[in-house]
């Protein structure tokens, strides 16, 4: 077995219109597909990157919060590539966005920082 990359990152928010505004407006992924599953009362949407990953953006009625931050079992965070750190690092808090401080990879030597989604979701900017 080879594993060609990643897919898609799965995502559950609390407030579907909310985070559908904040990944393909402020982030500013194209949608693909967006489905309502009546049975469910649940939105499932399809969002691609640049580089063909996507993420798909769900709302499930009653779906509990996250425990901790960011230290909860499961996936810690979702990084993004990005050319110029400072310069996403800035279109974020130009959208009130709030974005920590950039830091240094102290083993790769490139800047990164994180910010969250509307459901305080980790969420990690990475200059390549």
């Amino acid at each position: 077995m080879k594993l060609l990359g990643i897919h898609h990152a799965a995502i559950i928010c609390s407030d579907y219109a909310r985070s559908k505004h904040f990944y393909s407006h402020v982030l500013k992924l194209k949608i693909i597909h967006e489905h309502f599953r009546a049975e469910r009362n649940s939105y499932k949407l399809d969002l691609a990157m640049a580089d063909g990953s996507q993420i798909e953006l769900f709302s499930f009625d009653g779906a509990p919060t996250r425990p901790s931050y960011p230290e909860a079992q499961g996936l810690r965070h979702l990084a993004f590539k990005v050319k110029n750190v400072v310069q996403a690092k800035q279109y974020l808090e130009s959208q009130n966005i709030t974005v920590e401080e950039i830091r240094m990879d102290e083993i790769t030597g490139k800047k990164f920082t994180f910010f969250a989604d509307p459901d305080n979701l980790p969420l990690e900017l990475y200059e390549v």
